[in-house]
């Protein structure tokens, strides 16, 4: 074998290997974009979920202002009847002597 097919098998397996390293560069980066594609899908969709459950943190504050309003309206609720059985019992005094 001389030296000019040496060289000659050496370019030719030199390609050889360039064109495979080409290929499978080529997938790596259609991968990756692939990769980077989803991850940006999840990301968007995540900021999504977030903005919708933002405020499910404050429902257990939103639920102790209304126990908190339930029971002052219970008070008042109270408070009135008591005013409106005085307001009969004054009703029916004023009007017993007639």
């Amino acid at each position: 074998m001389d030296t000019a097919t040496i060289w000659t098998w050496s370019l030719v397996v030199g390609v050889v290997v360039v064109l495979v390293v080409a290929v499978l560069l080529i997938l790596i980066i259609r991968a990756a974009r692939s990769i980077d594609y989803h991850a940006n899908e999840i990301w968007e969709a995540g900021k999504k979920i977030a903005g919708n459950t933002v405020s499910i943190w404050m429902l257990d504050k939103t639920n102790a202002v209304a126990a908190d309003i339930l029971t002052t309206a219970q008070s008042i609720a109270g408070v009135a009847q008591s005013i409106d059985r005085k307001l009969d019992d004054l009703g029916a005094a004023l009007t017993k002597g007639r």
